[in-house]
């Protein structure tokens, strides 16, 4: 979690980002991706603008180090032009409060109205007792949840204080890795990475039709000439009868060209997913594949994702 400064930090974070930054009402944030000069992904990101003079960026945690070492040579190129902008690292910890009760269960510990709070928008609060948490309505599952930015010091205390109330339940990466493949979200590291541009990954939504015209971030010429030219391979959803593999375990191999880059059992389903890449004239739905599991042949089908419907909350 990082704290972005000064007069020139949407400017700085527009460098970096094919997000339109500077249409984001306070309070409201947007999943964007940090991309290198190749198009490649170099990480997702959720930039909000807060109310607070500040943009407040979330990374994926196995990303802190490179996102940080770019975030500060940028930084230090635009000061020494003369910029106004500084980063601060956040050393508060990120809980995740995920799935239907969600609201019921906080909405007991808060002093604001929660049905007022819509899917990607973010507020500074007291948790339980607990000041100063940053309390945003997104999370990585497709269900209505909130990700809570708490001083590191007081975590335990909320997290337990969460798991005091019976209908919630830790959960481990495995069950977050479910609900996130059935709600067709990539994982950086499996899905996307530096060597997958957002056309491939069917991302182009994260860039801002502002920024697309004016191409002004990291791998815009490359990326726009596949948003023209369509790319060679493209992201899809599989459904599969076949044993799946874990969250963890190497990717299966098509037997069209391409590669499977997440699969696991969908508990809401009961029938195995997938998502992966494949050569973009096999990409319609409906298109019958082969994937390749523990050496043995499969029949699969490409699929439209989400496979499950999301949840997200949308204020009236």
């Amino acid at each position: 979690q990082t704290q972005v400064y000064g007069r020139d930090r949407v400017r700085f974070m527009e460098s970096l980002v094919g997000g339109d930054i500077a249409e984001l009402k306070p309070g409201q944030g947007t999943l964007t991706l940090l991309t290198n000069e190749r198009g490649g992904i170099v990480d997702d990101l959720i930039v909000t603008n807060t109310s607070e003079d500040h943009l407040y960026v979330v990374s994926n945690a196995g990303c802190t180090d490179k996102d940080l070492a770019i975030m500060r040579g940028r930084v230090a190129e635009l000061q020494a032009a003369g910029s106004d902008v500084h980063l601060e690292v956040s050393d508060n910890a990120l809980l995740a409060l995920q799935g239907p009760s969600m609201a019921r269960v906080l909405q007991a510990g808060l002093p604001d109205d929660l049905a007022k709070l819509s899917f990607m928008n973010s507020i500074t609060t007291t948790v339980f007792s607990v000041p100063g948490c940053r309390v945003t309505r997104c999370g990585y599952t497709g269900e209505d949840g909130v990700e809570i930015s708490v001083p590191a010091g007081r975590a335990v205390e909320l997290a337990e204080r969460l798991l005091g109330v019976p209908e919630v339940w830790p959960a481990g990466l495995a069950a977050r890795d479910s609900l996130r493949l059935e709600a067709g979200l990539c994982l950086y590291g499996n899905d996307i990475d530096e060597t997958t541009t957002p056309a491939e990954a069917g991302l182009l939504w994260t860039l801002g039709k502002r920024r697309r015209a004016a191409m002004d971030f990291p791998g815009a010429a490359i990326i726009m000439a596949q948003v023209k030219e369509k790319p060679k391979r493209k992201r899809v959803g599989l459904t599969s009868g076949a044993g799946a593999a874990g969250p963890h375990s190497p990717p299966r191999v098509l037997t069209s060209p391409g590669t499977v880059t997440s699969g696991c059992p969908s508990p809401s389903l009961g029938k195995n997913i997938a998502m992966g890449y494949v050569e973009a004239v096999h990409s319609r739905a409906g298109t019958a594949l082969t994937v390749e599991v523990r050496k043995k042949q499969h029949p699969a089908l490409i699929t439209k994702m989400p496979f499950v419907p999301t949840q997200y909350y949308m204020a009236k």
